[in-house]
């Protein structure tokens, strides 16, 4: 996959890589880090916060829709794919993926909790509070874990 072409088989890795990595952002959110004490994770929240900023129904229902399918699963891989990936390999070639993926998991951040946020009506990056950072961690992860699994589907393509 080190072109920017998409194919259906393109699409179904980017899928099944975005599954697994919104597995590990949600796992991370959800159990792990409230099970150490610190803030849980509700992106679905936001997700309905968002929704109903722009006039849109919005439930929980449509929430976890929003966050998990049309995010998680479809518009951060396609972003990995098709704009930071072409520009990552076209400045820096394509090495030193893991520190791409995890910048790109930074840039996810910025993006949910700088851009989303405030186009919510919430405060931008949540006013830093605890839930913030437990945020970061998880948007570095999904990059991460998201781009692990592209690679090695890549290997097993070989």
């Amino acid at each position: 996959m080190q072109s920017a072409k998409l194919t259906t088989v393109n699409i179904g890795f980017l899928f099944i890589a975005g599954f697994i990595a919104t597995i590990a952002f949600d796992f991370w959110g959800q159990v792990v880090s409230p099970g150490i004490g610190w803030a849980n994770l509700s992106p679905e929240g936001l997700a309905q916060s968002l929704l109903s900023s722009l006039g849109l129904p919005s439930n929980a229902f449509l929430g976890f829709f929003v966050h998990f399918y049309l995010v998680g699963l479809i518009a951060y891989p396609m972003g990995w794919f098709l704009i930071f990936k072409p520009i990552w390999i076209g400045v820096l070639g394509s090495d030193h993926m893991f520190a791409a993926s995890a910048i790109y998991g930074f840039g996810l951040w910025v993006f949910a909790l700088g851009g989303i946020t405030t186009l919510s009506g919430l405060p931008t990056f949540l006013n830093f509070s605890a839930i913030t950072w437990v945020a970061l961690i998880g948007h570095v992860l999904y990059g991460i874990v998201m781009v692990a699994v592209l690679r090695l589907i890549e290997r097993q393509q070989a």
